[in-house]
């Protein structure tokens, strides 16, 4: 399976993560917002398509960060990350999850997915060198 997740960063540099709602694996952790591709969406597409549904926002640029194979056991799953740097609207919670604004070097005091770990690591080495 593959699925893509991104890191919205705002005008302050800040990160905006998202807490899987109840009823969903891992119910209560945090994540960074996405979902699975379509079968004929590229990484892209479907990022922006995710977005638009679970935040109500339009992505006007991002770039590829990485792209990280996970695996579940019983499942494996290749996570396309990308950095979400500029957006239109202001992104709100449609699918019920909580949302929260978070400065990139405070992400390790969340109790964020394993598999999103090396994505943060990425994460936080690109804002370095783009400041």
């Amino acid at each position: 399976m593959r699925v893509v997740a991104g890191a919205l960063i705002d005008a302050d540099g800040r990160v905006l993560i998202a807490e899987r709602p109840a009823g969903k694996h891992l119910a209560g952790r945090w994540e960074f917002p996405g979902g699975k591709l379509g079968s004929e969406e590229s990484a892209e597409q479907a990022l922006a398509r995710e977005l638009r549904e679970e935040l109500g926002i339009e992505i006007a640029h991002c770039e590829w960060l990485l792209d990280l194979a996970i695996d579940h056991g019983d499942r494996q799953l290749t996570l396309h990350c990308y950095v979400v740097e500029a957006f239109s609207g202001e992104p709100r919670s449609l699918e019920g999850q909580a949302l929260l604004w978070v400065k990139a070097d405070e992400l390790s005091q969340h109790d964020i997915l394993e598999a999103d770990q090396p994505f943060i690591a990425a994460l936080q080495r690109w804002l370095k060198r783009a400041r």
